[in-house]
């Protein structure tokens, strides 16, 4: 997660992540790994299939390739590993390669990918995060380190983790309604806190969600409504109403926050409003015309209003908390279960 407009280990257990990682995390048709099981919960409801565990395995994957910075071998196998998942579970996956100018001139490379599920439904959903991580640790203190690539786990790898999780949900218990998963690259890479703020700095962040929403993966493509995942991932989680979710799509943070409310988590999905911020959704409401909230956590206590660890090499799967990842994952399916 990029510009603002506002100017230790939990209990999943080191075996089964072990064999996650070993196995490449669950495949959508074909059994878990061993020691990831279903989450318990209202069988009859499809959502409660989502598995937090599975979740955090495709968390803990995608970080142990290291920081998934443009340009690097982590990132090229990334983006491969993400492809496969997909490929195991949708309909149709699009690789969307394109190049972009980072805030200093140089051009980037990036990759959009894109899991079509049910592509012949007229009636569809936008589901989104961004995979890449920040190639700049500028929140540390130590300034000999602002130069220094994140593993960005929370920021970035939990959105997917997620994301994966519920694809793998969507290819065994179809919903009445066609589902996009979008994982946007270089929505990190804007301009980096230690160098001066200069006018329309806002637009070196979120470089592939503003390439999707001028050029969509299907010419004229549009969704009912978009949901984007950010820092969905860390311990004490708190989800408030951000501004350009409010702005845009004020109907659809009623919805969302409404489903959270009904399935007991109220009090992680908080009624409270604040300030918006540069995100992908911003440009996938401006650009490509789609009704899209963000989904991301709020720390009133912080400078920044994100997590402490945010934009530091702590941003590690320390911070990732696999009951936060099931409360969001879950969220987000029984709002599709009950289009």
């Amino acid at each position: 997660m990029g510009f603002k407009i506002k100017n230790g280990r939990n209990g999943w257990g080191l075996t089964a992540l072990c064999i996650a990682l070993a196995m490449g995390c669950a495949a959508c048709r074909t059994a878990r790994p061993e020691g990831i099981e279903a989450s318990k919960g209202h069988a009859a409801t499809p959502a409660a299939h989502f598995s937090q565990d599975s979740a955090y395995a495709f968390v803990a994957r995608q970080v142990a390739f290291g920081p998934r910075t443009p340009g690097s071998a982590a990132h090229d196998r990334c983006a491969d590993y993400l492809y496969a998942v997909l490929n195991d579970c949708a309909d149709t996956v699009i690789r969307q390669p394109f190049t972009a100018e980072r805030w200093d001139g140089k051009a980037m490379q990036g990759v959009n990918l894109v899991a079509c599920f049910a592509p012949q439904n007229p009636r569809r959903v936008l589901l989104a995060a961004h995979w890449d991580s920040r190639p700049y640790a500028d929140q540390e203190a130590d300034s000999t380190l602002h130069r220094t690539p994140i593993d960005g786990a929370n920021d970035g790898a939990s959105g997917v983790g997620v994301l994966l999780e519920a694809a793998r949900v969507l290819a065994a218990h179809a919903p009445a309604v066609g589902v996009d998963i979008v994982l946007f690259d270089l929505e990190d890479a804007g301009r980096p806190d230690f160098i001066p703020y200069t006018p329309g700095d806002e637009n070196t962040w979120c470089k592939g969600s503003q390439h999707w929403a001028a050029h969509p993966h299907t010419p004229g493509y549009t969704a009912a409504y978009g949901i984007l995942l950010d820092m969905v991932g860390n311990r004490q989680p708190m989800f408030a109403q951000e501004a350009t979710s409010l702005y845009y799509a004020a109907d659809i943070l009623d919805k969302v926050w409404g489903v959270a409310a009904e399935s007991g988590y109220g009090a992680v999905f908080v009624p409270n409003r604040t300030g918006g911020i540069i995100d992908d959704h911003l440009f996938v409401n401006r650009l490509a015309r789609i009704p899209m909230i963000d989904i991301i956590h709020k720390d009133f206590g912080t400078p920044t209003g994100f997590f402490p660890q945010w934009h530091t090499l702590q941003d590690n799967m320390a911070q990732i908390d696999p009951n936060t990842l099931g409360i969001v994952g879950k969220t987000v399916l029984e709002t599709l279960y009950r289009e």
